[in-house]
């Protein structure tokens, strides 16, 4: 192909080009930045055939500045991203929460005070708990925490190797708890306090009779440490449904609609750190709670700490004004 026959061709592509690594180079937003990768491909590709094909070394300098230059706003926006990614888990979520905590506080009390209470329920009427749950599945529960099983969190011993399909298992099965919880807000916020208050009354329930009956070292030595995530990533979750929810119910001079979508972007964001939460509490159930060889002891200080490292993440991270955004 003739060189005028190739510039002709790609003349107008070239020139859209230069004027989307203008307006970037210039910090302004455009349009175009989602294509932006692929036309920077073809650009990259026109330079090759150039260059074999001998085409004047005018045309080869001209692609070849616009090569760098597009070079260096590609990966000058992908270490950007990389920035916000940072930001947000470094200081965004935590102010979403503290910004979002009328329904952290309700989610918590409805998820939180289920727990409490009906574990104290059944831990003081022990036959409670087969109103919930049925006997083979109690009896199920009792020997993946019997002290003489040699083994926790299973019903039967597995290879350390086994360990990373147990992570993935915990993480899928953990999302689909924290997916429930938050998409059920839009029954009005019914569906998320049904979820909240059902998870409540089952792991209480749970923790209640395994107390009872003498296993509660090893049960809580097992969820103290993932459980500082775990449970408040569904509590959590259940604060964006609920947030779902009063869109609905109290939307304010807005249609129900722009309301529900209003919210549904601190809602999404809230369950962008829930999945972080959880695989952060796959990881440690998998590796560190189902674990035996450490002491009781030893685990309740490491729960301890990482229900306090919560704590202080969710209440004080971000507060800083140099934190990043």
């Amino acid at each position: 192909m003739k060189q005028s026959l190739f510039e002709h061709r790609h003349k107008a592509e070239w020139e859209q080009f230069s004027l989307t690594l203008e307006r970037l180079e210039r910090g302004k937003k455009t349009e175009q930045v989602e294509s932006f990768p692929g036309d920077y491909r073809r650009l990259c590709h026109h330079l090759a055939l150039a260059r074999e094909r001998g085409y004047s070394s005018f045309l080869i300098d001209f692609l070849q500045q616009h090569v760098l230059r597009g070079h260096q706003q590609l990966y000058r926006h992908r270490s950007r991203l990389g920035a916000n990614v940072a930001g947000f888990i470094l200081a965004g979520f935590p102010r979403l929460v503290r910004e979002q905590w009328r329904f952290v506080l309700a989610s918590g009390l409805m998820f939180f005070g289920s727990l409490v209470g009906f574990a104290l329920l059944v831990y003081l009427f022990p036959d409670l708990i087969y109103n919930l749950i049925p006997a083979q599945q109690v009896s199920d529960m009792q020997s993946m925490y019997d002290p003489v099983a040699g083994h926790l969190g299973r019903t039967v011993e597995r290879a350390s190797s086994e360990d990373w399909v147990m992570f993935g298992f915990y993480i899928m099965h953990n999302i689909g708890i924290a997916f429930q919880t938050f998409a059920s807000g839009l029954l009005f916020g019914l569906g998320s306090a049904f979820f909240l208050f059902f998870n409540g009354l089952m792991i209480g329930a749970v923790a209640g009779h395994l107390t009872h009956i003498g296993y509660g070292q090893t049960f809580w030595s097992f969820v103290i440490g993932h459980g500082a995530f775990e449970l408040s990533a569904i509590a959590l979750a259940g604060a964006a449904g609920l947030q779902l929810g009063w869109a609905l119910i109290a939307p304010g001079r807005l249609p129900r609609a722009e309301a529900l979508r209003l919210a549904a972007r601190k809602s999404v964001l809230l369950i962008c750190g829930v999945m972080l939460f959880l695989l952060i509490a796959a990881f440690i159930e998998a590796y560190w709670s189902s674990m035996t060889g450490p002491a009781p002891m030893t685990k309740y200080l490491v729960g301890a700490g990482l229900w306090a490292l919560v704590a202080m993440y969710l209440l004080f991270a971000g507060r800083t004004h140099h934190a990043p955004e």
